[in-house]
């Protein structure tokens, strides 16, 4: 990417302008001397405000923001245009400047910041910024917050109207930190800015009614928990009877808890990987590969009904909606619609193992790794099939991990230990060469 001062000219100049928490925007020298280039001006109607007592070109046309991807097709039309596309605080965190990496040419770019909101309610509350965790659930789903949401833990988070502070604040009392305290920085910048302390439980249970309690939505909710916890995980290996499985807690079609941290192991799921989970069944396996690796993308198959409707369920359980997406069909019909995997989870096959293995290998990125569960004789006899034909090379056949795994758990009941035996479970694991 370009600097700013470089002076090589091109067509459709970006400046993607930082404006900071003020009434006026606050413009560095560069970023003013970027604004009164350009001819196009797109902004927010309270962006647009900020920007009237900057001098500006006497014929550059205002417009207001349209939609992301409106303003893609603008962009596109305005060649041999210099255009400023106005931002709230820092274009690069959590604002329009990641869209415009990822939509327009970096050689067009120039980015200014700004202080943003983020630094602005930190500031206010004394909080360091290397402190906090920062999370945007600006149209985003509430309940991805679950999956995010840890003791001891100071979070600073970008709202919308679905996102409100009671609403936050119940999601702290569900999750076990009742006691926790939430600031509500609203208008920051501005003559009327305030901050509200509540604690989570009063936010919800003693306060007046929305008529009386309002937010303006222009605020920044942060968010200290405090509270026994426990509900969601904090650690690889989530309890079985956390999950929903449609029978008696713990029970069901998941894998179970010591099963899945060997299968997690073996997978070591990086952030950038495209991972396949094959019979995902209630979602033990892919609801953990997401929430620990939230920069992955998790695709769980299932042909279930009552299975899809509890893995849906545990995705929203633990917040993972972000990146655990649901794939109702049957393998391999319905892979041809899904993006090339780099790693294969295949926990049931739906008796199509024979077939599956050998298409999966074909599908798997060079470098791939692809990891098998087998419970009963026939389908250890399958895998063995497989590594016998489909790997041809004596190196690649030795270059296999195997692991059998048969757990016993005990628990005390009236002073004595009872024993309840799990079957026997054996994971294979290669990589593709």
């Amino acid at each position: 990417m370009r600097a700013y001062n470089d002076k090589n000219v091109m067509t459709n100049t970006i400046h993607i302008i930082g404006l900071g928490v003020a009434v006026d925007a606050q413009l560095s020298n560069h970023a003013q001397e970027a604004l009164q280039t350009a001819d196009i001006i797109f902004g927010s109607e309270r962006q647009l405000d900020t920007i009237a007592t900057v001098d500006v070109q006497a014929n550059a046309e205002k417009k207001l923001l349209p939609s992301l991807s409106q303003l893609k097709k603008a962009v596109d039309a305005l060649s041999h245009h210099t255009i400023a596309i106005l931002a709230s605080g820092d274009p690069l965190y959590y604002g329009i400047g990641r869209w415009a990496n990822q939509q327009l040419t970096q050689q067009q770019l120039y980015f200014y910041p700004a202080v943003s909101s983020v630094q602005a309610a930190c500031h206010q509350l004394g909080l360091s910024l290397q402190d906090v965790d920062v999370i945007s659930l600006h149209g985003r789903p509430l309940v991805s917050m679950r999956s995010v949401l840890n003791a001891q833990q100071t979070l600073v988070i970008l709202t919308d109207k679905n996102s409100q502070p009671m609403a936050i604040a119940q999601e702290c009392v569900d999750a076990g930190f009742s006691q926790s305290l939430i600031w509500v920085c609203e208008k920051l910048g501005y003559p009327q800015q305030r901050v509200r302390q509540f604690s989570a439980k009063e936010l919800i249970v003693n306060t007046p009614s929305p008529k009386t309690l309002t937010f303006d939505p222009l605020h920044v909710t942060v968010v200290n928990t405090q509270g026994r916890g426990g509900v969601l995980p904090e650690f690889p290996g989530i309890p079985d009877e956390h999950f929903s499985t449609g029978e008696v807690a713990g029970k069901g079609m998941i894998s179970k808890r010591e099963v899945r941290l060997a299968i997690l192991s073996l997978l070591q799921t990086s952030n950038d990987d495209v991972l396949w989970d094959i019979g995902a069944g209630c979602g033990g396996v892919a609801v953990e590969l997401a929430l620990w690796r939230p920069r992955a993308a998790i695709y769980a198959i299932e042909c279930h009904e009552k299975r899809l409707e509890h893995l849906a369920i545990n995705r929203d359980r633990f917040g993972v909606v972000k990146n655990l997406h649901i794939v109702q069909g049957r393998a391999p019909d319905i892979l041809a619609t899904l993006p090339a995997p780099t790693k294969i989870f295949i926990g049931g096959s739906d008796g199509e193992l024979p077939a599956l293995l050998p298409h999966m290998w074909s599908l798997l990125a060079m470098s791939g790794v692809l990891v098998v569960s087998a419970v009963t004789d026939n389908t250890r006899s399958i895998v063995n099939d497989f590594i016998n034909t489909e790997l041809h090379t004596s190196a690649m056949q030795d270059d296999v991990e195997s692991v059998d795994i048969a757990v016993t758990r005990k628990k005390r009941y009236d002073g004595q230990w009872q024993e309840q035996k799990k079957l026997p479970v054996t994971l294979y694991r290669f990589k593709k060469y």
